[in-house]
């Protein structure tokens, strides 16, 4: 299943949110963030979805 990939964090606010909280990153490593979030999280409503429907 393909989903439509749709990011409603930038990597600017990112930076933002994370110094916020005590972590200084460049916006390229907010990218990478970023994009290791969004992976991950496509890998875990992956398994979610396979254990409802063990076949998918």
């Amino acid at each position: 299943m393909e989903f439509k990939q749709k990011r409603n964090v930038s990597p600017s606010e990112a930076v933002k949110i994370l110094a916020k909280h005590g972590t200084v990153v460049s916006i390229d490593q907010a990218k990478l963030i970023l994009d290791f979030m969004y992976e991950f999280g496509k890998l875990a409503l992956d398994q979610q979805i396979r254990k409802v429907r063990p076949n998918y």
